[in-house]
Formats: structure tokens, C-alpha cells, sequence
């Protein structure tokens, strides 16, 4: 090239398109997110009506176990109020959940493979399935068992007299912990899919996964062995099974996704 050439710049039209692909992406997230919100929104607005009742179900496993003569209290103003609020508002955002996930899904869809896809939404809705089982598992089977030993466990001359905001605090970290947890056979299935780790890697690292696990049922659940083990048992057992279902991925199954071709290209 001489001297006395330039460079040949783009047409500004060729610049546009360049950049035309990220902003429709950004507005369609805008859009799914407003849409996950608004449904959030609608959800908590029709469920709120019910907070005092949704507050009593969540804390019925600690009210029956209550001593004769006691009960929960508030020991701030606000407490009343903001409590209730508050688990209306977790219930909304746990109610919405597929709903959620299918925004996710119709986000990231167009981008995946074609075997992608196929192993995404089965993946998706059993972290959905997943979830709230370890929820349902922390309430009729933790809750009773913890509230049985804490209740029974203190001074006989002390009143147990539980606030409720601490109590609300209490059993949504444990709701998300065995929540989180149950997602073990998820999080290992695509560890063994996208060749991330093999089944016999994951079976020689099992003793160290029982002490890890026991070691997060220490951290997120109350300071007592009854509630760790009872956390940390079902994590190894989650453990186990997504090794089962990992036997059963094809091999080489991450290498196909090289032979495919994006939808958008």
C-alpha cells in the first residue's frame, strides 16, 4: 500500500448491523425481565390478602411443639407487618419460578445446539422439580425433627417465646440451603455431560464429598449435629445419584456439539 493511500473504512451501514444483533438482545432481556417481574408482581398481589395465613403454615411446625401456655411474638414494632410481607414476597418469587426459568430458557434457546437443547429443558425443569422438593423435605421433615430438639432441649424454667421475624429468617436460609442442595444430581450430571469430570473421577473423590458436605451442613444450618446431618446425608445421597445418572451419558457427547451448527449462524 502507498503512501498516499487510505485505509478503507466500513460502510456506516456495515457498522450498524455490527451492532444491531446486541441491542436486540438487550431489549429482549428488557422485555423478560419486565415480563418476570410483572408476573412476580401479580403473583405477591394475589397472595398477599393470605400473608397472615401463609405465615402460620410456615410456622406451624415450631407452634405445635410449643410448650402449653406460650407463643411466637414480635418484638418489634414493624415486626407484624414486615414478616408476613416478607415470606408473601419469597412465596411470590418461588411461585414464579418456572415461569422464570422459561424466560431464562426463551432467552438462551436461540443460541444453543441442537443437542443442547435437548438436554437443557429436561435439566431445567428438574432443577425446578429438585428445588422445591428440598423444600418440602426441610418442611415436614427437618422442621419437626430441629423444633422437636430445640424445644425440648432448653432450661425448664425459661419460656420459649420466639420472635417472629428471627424465626421467618431461620427457616427461609433453611428453605435455600436444601433447596441449593437437592440441586447436587443437576450440578453433577452436567459435570460428568460436558466432560468437566468422568464417573470414575467423581466415585474416587467420594470421602472427600462426605466430609465437604458436612462441612456446608455445618455452615448453613443451625449449630447442632441433628440439623447437619440431616442436611449433609441427603447432599451425599444427591451426590450419589447424579453419579447414577451420569453413567448414563453418552460418550463424547460434548465433542458433537463441534460437528453441529448454531441456529444463528
Amino acid at each position: 500500500m502507498s503512501q498516499t493511500e487510505q485505509p478503507q473504512l466500513p460502510p456506516p451501514e456495515l457498522e450498524e448491523g455490527k451492532h444491531a444483533p446486541l441491542i436486540e438482545h438487550l431489549i429482549e432481556l428488557r422485555t423478560r425481565l419486565l415480563r418476570s417481574v410483572l408476573v412476580i408482581l401479580a403473583i405477591f398481589l394475589g397472595l398477599y390478602y393470605f400473608s397472615n395465613d401463609l405465615y402460620m403454615i410456615v410456622s406451624e411446625p415450631l407452634r405445635t411443639l410449643l410448650p402449653e401456655g406460650t407463643q411466637m411474638i414480635a418484638t418489634e414494632v414493624a415486626s407484624p407487618f414486615l414478616a408476613p410481607f416478607k415470606l408473601t414476597l419469597v412465596v411470590s418469587i418461588f411461585a414464579a419460578v418456572p415461569y422464570l426459568l422459561y424466560q431464562v430458557w426463551s432467552f438462551i434457546a436461540p443460541g444453543l445446539y441442537q443437542n443442547e437443547k435437548k438436554i437443557a429443558l429436561p435439566l431445567l425443569a428438574s432443577s425446578v422439580v429438585l428445588f422445591y422438593a428440598g423444600a418440602v423435605f426441610a418442611y415436614y421433615v427437618v422442621f419437626p425433627i430441629i423444633f422437636a430438639f430445640f424445644t425440648s432441649a432448653g432450661p425448664i424454667d425459661v419460656a420459649i417465646m420466639t420472635d417472629i421475624n428471627s424465626y421467618l429468617n431461620f427457616v427461609l436460609k433453611l428453605f435455600f440451603a436444601f433447596g441449593v442442595a437437592f440441586e447436587i444430581p443437576v450440578a453433577t450430571f452436567i459435570l460428568i455431560w460436558t466432560g468437566i469430570a468422568s464417573v470414575e473421577s467423581l466415585s474416587e473423590k467420594r470421602p472427600y464429598v462426605v466430609i465437604f458436605c458436612f462441612v456446608i451442613g455445618m455452615l448453613l444450618t443451625p449449630p447442632d449435629v441433628i440439623s447437619q446431618t440431616l442436611l449433609a446425608l441427603p447432599m451425599w445421597l444427591l451426590y450419589e445419584l447424579g453419579i447414577i445418572m451420569g453413567r448414563f451419558v453418552k460418550k463424547g457427547s460434548p465433542d458433537s456439539r463441534d460437528a453441529e451448527q448454531s441456529p444463528n449462524e
